[in-house]
């Protein structure tokens, strides 16, 4: 993939929680990531304003019923995770 050079500015503060935490990444892709990510999320949020318009707001029930499903996801999620840390503990 074609890389480009740029110079940004960015806060001393965030710069140094950054550095820590990309360290073994590396700074670059870190904020790559970062970047996809917010632009996903700017993209998601354009897709739920027009889905809005198109099909009025989110009601409250609609809400309680993803935040549901997504409290189930995240416990499915995190019991395979459980169960691939104690399968890699048997094997190794």
């Amino acid at each position: 993939m074609a890389t480009k050079k740029v110079t940004v500015t960015i806060p001393e503060d965030l710069l140094e929680e950054i550095r820590a935490e990309a360290a073994e990444r590396g700074l670059s892709a870190y904020v790559a990531e970062a970047l996809r990510f917010k632009r996903d999320r700017d993209r998601l949020r354009e897709l739920v304003d027009w889905l809005q318009e198109e099909h009025g707001p989110v009601t409250e029930d609609e809400r309680a019923a993803v935040s549901e499903e997504l409290e189930d996801l995240d416990a499915q999620h995190e019991r395979r995770r459980a169960a691939g840390k104690h399968n890699a503990g048997e094997a190794a």
